[in-house]
């Protein structure tokens, strides 16, 4: 059996000197009002919505109970609000956060409107702000805002996060 050990590199820049796709940005990449759509959407299944309930020990019947919800507001199960956050934060890594070196904060995390399963989440996020860091010039922080929208166009989750990400050039 040979030791593949050495054939194989954690290294992003590496990678992505192979030819593979960017996963991420360096602070430089980033542009005030830049918007980025997400790629692929995911629609969410009701094994998805009870599954995350389950190992997030979030039991409350209008996610996990078909009787219970026909008879709320709604009329049927509601997708639990932070899977769908998770959802978006996790289809904007490779836009976003791929190079990060922290998440530093989300602010403003709103759900103006529910998810149902079945329902297909698009995402886009706009840059609102890059910073380099005074103390340490090998990185600074982006600001970002998030967007969800199902398939019919509707907001149904939105939020702001703070990401540190390195530079590809400290100091200039």
């Amino acid at each position: 059996m040979s030791d593949q050990s050495n054939e194989f590199s954690t290294d992003q820049a590496e990678r992505e000197a192979s030819g593979a796709h960017s996963y991420g940005r360096y602070l430089e990449e980033f542009e005030v009002g830049a918007v980025y759509k997400h790629w692929p959407a995911k629609t969410v299944t009701e094994a998805d919505d009870h599954l995350f309930c389950l190992i997030t020990m979030n039991h409350h019947p209008l996610h996990i109970n078909d009787v219970y919800a026909g008879n709320s507001q709604q009329g049927r199960n509601v997708v639990v609000g932070p899977l769908v956050y998770s959802l978006a934060l996790g289809m904007s890594v490779s836009d976003v956060s791929g190079k990060a070196i922290a998440n530093l904060a989300t602010e403003e995390l709103s759900h103006p409107n529910p998810v149902f399963h079945g329902d297909t989440l698009f995402c886009e996020t706009e840059v609102l702000d890059v910073k380099p860091s005074k103390s340490k010039l090998d990185r600074g922080v982006v600001k970002v805002h998030t967007r969800v929208l199902n398939q019919d166009g509707v907001l149904v989750a939105e939020f702001k996060r703070l990401v540190l990400v390195p530079r590809r050039e400290p100091g200039k």
